[in-house]
């Protein structure tokens, strides 16, 4: 079963096991790029071991024996060698930046393709901000773990392979002095790799923390200003950025650290290379060229030698970014599709029955305890209660973000469990209280309910909506860009586009969840009137708190402590006497009782 993200989970994976699955799932496609990269990273290496080599003919043949005759030829070699060295480190450069940008943009599409097939809970379990930080931050540094590892695996130790042999060549015994001083550099720079990884993993949870922090202040800078927070907001804000500032900086002290060793280590090899070579140039036990050719392919060496014994620090922080992203799409939803799941069956009547239905988000409290409710094909029932009852749960399992824990929920006689989610969806049409508009033009958020729909079907639902006209006055007509949440509308003009979008769905089930509650006198009419025109031959169940909106619903059912405690018209519950018709009471006290007839026009829509 799916559950959120721990923010806290440790780093799990070894080394060896994420290298693998790195190769598995994102570099092994890109086999030939890298290949094509290694041929670039090979003649670097041998262009690089030839420069040092060519100090030899330099040294002796035209600064010693002053042989004129020498400098074309190894003027113009030294200038083939820097050329090929050139175009080989471009080579090598694109070839690596295509890759590495081609498996950040394969696992940003993996990513989403995980979480788009996650279930409702999963989403309200986790925070917003970790869920960016996989895309924003772990993939990119997991780029960085495929891309540096790979250059430095190959251009840099085919480097020190060329230019250890130039130095084997020149002078085996100055040679194993220099080069077995360096390894005891390995066992340090492995355990800061270690400690890399760990901090890397810290880092990048309080970046998740401190995204989600922001998105919330930023949306909710109304309600920050208004109750005078900012100084909280920005106490809170500090905090998380002191934590990630000392997360970084140690990060930093880490990674520098094998700086020092490697400098130290170097100093030493080659302190001791030019006592004993100069030594051994003295007492002519060889000459200045094949020294001075030593010297140089040793000092070249040096980089790409501190680059390798850097690449296990760079490596694990971003194996760090690797194994939050594998844990991420290792995670199934808790709701999917059965092996052998079926289209709901067509034409499509809408009938919905909850049959014996039990269901519990936490295992301490049950929200709905053996509850039946029969909704006629093509008929409108309502949904009233007191708040925390169940009502939206019960509106919640029909599309199946939820299952039953007991009993069935069925849709023209078909267990919702055993339809594919294409079919059982797109026979539901959703409008709620919360409006969910995308930042893009009024014509997209509209077209969200049916894609391909043409520019015709888009204007027809918005004027079914009554949305034509306050579209028709936008600065850019169906092409304004609405905002983050549709905030450059008002609320009335917002429920009328989320009305538009459910009409050009034209779906035979309507679910609706408080739909007008939220609206001033004048946007309930004009949302309601564009309610009633959607509600009309569809099967509908609503959710309504102000009774006078479901008066003339064809079912209202009367949900308490998560089950069907009476239903009946709107007259049969007020002549029974019970939890209805106190519910009536509270909301038109001092008003002369009556059978709810001012509510009328409004009653179709809930």
């Amino acid at each position: 079963m799916a559950s959120a993200i721990d923010t806290h989970s440790p780093v799990h994976a070894s080394t060896a096991s994420l290298l693998g699955r790195l190769f598995r799932e994102s570099m092994r496609g890109y086999a030939r790029w890298f290949f094509a990269a290694l041929a670039c990273m090979a003649l670097m290496a041998a262009a690089t071991a030839a420069s040092a080599w060519l100090m030899e003919p330099v040294v002796n043949d035209i600064f010693v024996n002053r042989d004129e005759s020498m400098l074309m030829p190894v003027g113009l070699a030294v200038f083939a060698v820097f050329i090929i060295k050139g175009l080989a480190n471009y080579g090598q450069a694109t070839l690596m930046a295509y890759v590495g940008l081609r498996i950040v943009t394969d696992n940003q599409n993996r990513l989403f393709d995980k979480l788009s097939r996650m279930d409702v809970k999963f989403f309200q379990d986790s925070n917003t901000g970790g869920l960016i930080s996989r895309f924003l931050v772990d993939i990119n540094q997991m780029r960085g773990a495929v891309s540096n590892a790979w250059v430095s695996l190959g251009k840099d130790a085919m480097t020190l392979i060329g230019l250890i042999g130039v130095t084997f060549y020149q002078d085996w015994r100055l040679a194993l002095i220099a080069f077995i001083i360096f390894p005891a550099a390995l066992l340090p720079i492995v355990k800061l790799g270690r400690r890399m990884r760990k901090v890397t993993a810290n880092t990048q949870r309080e970046m998740g923390l401190f995204t989600t922090l922001l998105e919330q202040t930023i949306q909710g800078i109304r309600v920050v200003k208004a109750y005078s927070m900012e100084a909280y907001e920005r106490g809170r804000v500090s905090e998380i950025v002191e934590r990630v500032f000392n997360l970084t900086m140690k990060a930093e002290r880490t990674r520098a650290l094998s700086s020092p060793i490697m400098e130290t280590l170097g100093g030493v090899a080659v302190g001791i290379v030019i006592f004993y070579g100069g030594y051994r140039v003295i007492h002519g036990n060889t000459d200045a060229g094949s020294f001075f050719s030593f010297i140089t392919a040793l000092l070249l060496a040096y980089e790409p030698m501190k680059r390798l014994a850097n690449l296990n620090a760079a490596l694990q922080q971003g194996l760090a970014g690797a194994d939050r992203l594998f844990q991420m799409l290792d995670m199934e939803p808790a709701i999917q599709e059965a092996p052998n799941a079926r289209d709901l069956p067509k034409p499509v009547k809408g009938a919905v029955e909850f049959r014996n239905v039990g269901f519990a988000y936490t295992s301490d409290r049950t929200t709905l305890n053996d509850l039946s409710l029969t909704v006629p094909a093509g008929k409108t029932v309502a949904l009233v209660g007191p708040s925390g009852a169940g009502k939206s749960t019960i509106l919640n399992l029909i599309p199946r973000f939820y299952d039953v824990a007991e009993g069935a929920v069925l849709v023209d006689g078909e267990d919702v469990r055993g339809l594919t989610f294409q079919s059982l969806r797109g026979a539901m049409a959703l409008v709620s209280q919360e409006v969910t508009l995308f930042d893009d033009t009024v014509r997209a958020n509209i077209a969200y309910g049916r894609a391909g729909a043409s520019e015709d079907e888009i204007i027809e639902a918005a004027k079914n909506a009554a949305a034509h006209d306050f579209i028709a006055e936008l600065p850019d007509g169906y092409d304004t860009l609405v905002g983050e949440q549709g905030v450059k509308l008002s609320g009335g003009q917002r429920q009328r586009l989320a009305i538009a979008r459910a009409m050009l769905k034209n779906a035979p089930i309507l679910l609706l969840d408080e739909a007008t509650s939220a609206l001033d006198t004048e946007s309930e009419r004009q949302v309601q009137a564009a309610l009633d025109a959607l509600m009309t031959d569809r099967t509908t169940l609503v959710i309504a708190h102000r009774l006078s909106t479901v008066v003339r619903a064809d079912l209202i059912c009367v949900i308490v402590d998560g089950r069907v405690a009476e239903q009946g018209s709107h007259a049969e519950l007020l002549a029974r006497g019970g939890h209805y018709k106190h519910l009536y009471e509270l909301q038109f006290a001092g008003e002369a009782p009556g059978d709810g007839s001012g509510g009328a026009r409004q009653a179709a829509g809930r």
